[in-house]
């Protein structure tokens, strides 16, 4: 018995199934919807984003000052001023302590 064959794209897209509750289906839709839409990459909307510019505008979102913040993770202000500017690294310790009291991913900060 011949069992049918698919052809392989080559028009560089992939065709995608899934299945998922019925509740969420929309849901779903919509993302596959989005994710289908030109994107322009980050890089090119924030060219100046930086571990340090993330972290000044996380802090100023929550309307936390430099000491404010570094009281509430254990740190010296000098310190906060330094990763802001892109003087000093962020490590992944200190990011998983910013990450924790900005209440973001501490990803963000490396």
């Amino acid at each position: 018995m011949l069992e049918l064959t698919r052809k392989p794209r080559t028009d560089g897209m992939v065709e995608i199934m899934a299945v998922v509750p019925q509740e969420r289906g929309d849901a779903v839709a919509r993302a596959i919807a989005e994710a289908a839409e030109p994107n322009i990459p980050a890089d090119l909307v924030f060219p100046e984003s930086t571990p340090g510019t993330v972290l000044r505008g996380a802090r100023g979102l929550r309307g936390l000052t430099q000491a404010m913040l570094a009281a509430a993770i254990d740190a010296h202000v000098p310190n906060i001023s330094e990763m802001e500017r892109g003087l000093r690294p962020i490590g992944k310790e200190m990011a998983k302590r910013l990450g924790k009291a900005l209440d973001m991913p501490y990803k963000a900060f490396l």
